[in-house]
């Protein structure tokens, strides 16, 4: 046994600028918002609770250092932000994660300090964690030991987020409808080609079936449209007022449409084979009517998921879905595809890159997906500068071994010579807001012969001896000739 030290536990807290990345994520996620109530446990300096409240939201928070006085209180929404890492006592850290989960009426936010990169081998092995220079402690988990601990601690199936970061349910049909939407596509409402006299009369009203199709892929059902009895009273059913809308539009959007949202229930479904998969009954009702209206049956839309997810373990499958993508770069031993076109793939490929982010959440941040073909592994990579830097910069990657789930950090910016991009248009969809942008600067430096020695220019050094070599630069995403002076 160590011999007991003195921890200053409340040295731990940071003083932020902003909101914390789990309860930003439970904004975001809509998790947190006006109608619900929020207590941060163990809330250090009170950053969360004073922005939270900011934001128009009922807020409040306890720490035992810095505000003990407060009385612990019920809320919709909790979050125990980095507290189960700095608690040194294995009983005091349960105690912490149980009585946070009696204060939670609907969702609990866990977040702690996860192992990515083993820990500097200089700092003092204390109980299960290391003491920093601080003298304060710091346990680091692995992403899937953290969610272990919850799970049995708690007796739940604890929602993976993001690196680190857990949503834990009281409401199982939250719980699944939360899952759900992670994996479902946006679509954008089909353009009105022919305004007939009859849709152009009614077309305010016809805006919330629209926008209700536009996200579901169905027609509603009793009960699930603000407007309801005004469509119901003009048309007498939803189908005919959806008739109008198909006189001045085109049906093969809507069509495209439906088909997106059957397979986004695939993907979901064939996730969940992973986990306990919901009963029926454990399902939102929006779910239980999306399945009906694709599947015969609860049973035979699971069935189809699982025959998607069971064909990922056949030799070269994988290898074969890159090879035929559409949408992305693909390269000898990957397929790399940016973050915006992840819904518009293939659905086997986006199962597999599911079997990832079901781990480790959504991976904050990143910009492209690479998908390894040779071994059963998914990355992803951070380029920041994607959109303004012609040529960006690699700044880091994170990577998901699906064998052993293990979590692999690199880092990039602090290097003189990362790896740069180029042909960004490959990377995303013709729909992106700067395709063409992109597309014309790469056939730019195709004309000006730039791309031809692609073992020299995939690092900024080696692409600026590139341009020096061409006497050329590059303004915004232009290609313009040095002037001789």
């Amino acid at each position: 046994m160590p011999e007991a030290l003195e921890i200053d536990r409340h040295r731990a807290a940071i003083a932020r600028t902003d909101i914390s990345r789990p309860v930003r994520l439970a904004i975001e996620w809509a998790i947190l918002h006006q109608d619900t109530t929020f207590f941060d446990y163990g809330c250090g300096y009170g950053g969360d609770v004073q922005r939270v409240a900011n934001l128009g939201y009922t807020s409040a928070g306890w720490d035992p250092y810095y505000y003990p006085d407060v009385p612990r209180t019920r809320a919709d929404v909790v979050n125990l932000g980095y507290v189960l890492n700095v608690i040194e006592d294995a009983d005091e850290r349960r105690q912490s994660l149980i009585q946070a989960w009696e204060l939670t009426q609907q969702v609990l936010i866990v977040a702690a300090q996860v192992l990515v990169n083993a820990p500097s081998k200089t700092q003092l092995a204390y109980n299960d964690g290391i003491v920093t220079r601080r003298n304060t402690f710091q346990k680091y988990y692995e992403q899937e030991e953290l969610k272990t601990y919850i799970d049995e601690v708690l007796n739940v199936d604890a929602v993976p987020v993001a690196l680190g970061v857990y949503f834990v349910f009281r409401d199982e049909a939250q719980k699944e409808s939360y899952k759900a939407i992670r994996f479902f596509s946006t679509s954008s409402t089909p353009r009105v080609r022919i305004p007939t006299k009859r849709f152009e009369d009614y077309q305010e009203q016809l805006q919330p079936l629209m926008a209700f199709f536009t996200k579901r892929g169905r027609l509603p059902v009793k009960g699930e449209l603000e407007n309801e009895q005004e469509l119901l009273r003009e048309f007498g059913n939803f189908r005919r007022a959806f008739g109008v809308v198909l006189q001045a539009t085109d049906e093969a959007e809507w069509d495209a449409i439906a088909y997106r949202r059957s397979l986004d229930i695939q993907v979901y479904l064939a996730l969940t084979h992973f986990d306990r998969r919901p009963a029926w009954q454990k399902l939102s009702p929006e779910m239980r009517h999306d399945i009906k209206a694709f599947f015969s049956s609860y049973e035979e839309a699971c069935q189809v998921a699982d025959q998607k997810l069971f064909s990922l373990g056949k030799t070269g499958v994988i290898q074969t879905a890159c090879e035929k993508s559409k949408i992305g770069k693909r390269t000898r031993g990957a397929l790399y595809v940016h973050v915006s076109a992840l819904a518009d793939l293939d659905p086997l490929l986006r199962i597999y890159e599911g079997c990832a982010s079901r781990t480790i959440g959504r991976v904050d941040g990143a910009t492209l997906i690479k998908y390894h073909i040779e071994q059963p592994q998914i990355s992803y990579l951070f380029y920041p500068e994607f959109d303004t830097d012609p040529h960006p910069a690699l700044q880091a990657s994170i990577g998901i071994d699906l064998k052993s789930l293990a979590v692999t950090h690199r880092e990039y910016q602090t290097r003189a010579n990362p790896p740069i991009l180029h042909r960004k248009e490959t990377f995303v969809t013709t729909t992106y807001p700067r395709y063409e942008e992109f597309a014309k600067l790469t056939q730019q430096e195709e004309e000006l012969g730039l791309l031809k020695d692609k073992s020299d220019i995939g690092t900024r050094e080696g692409w600026k001896k590139c341009l020096a070599a061409h006497k050329v630069e590059i303004r915004g995403h232009e290609v313009y000739a040095i002037q001789e002076s």
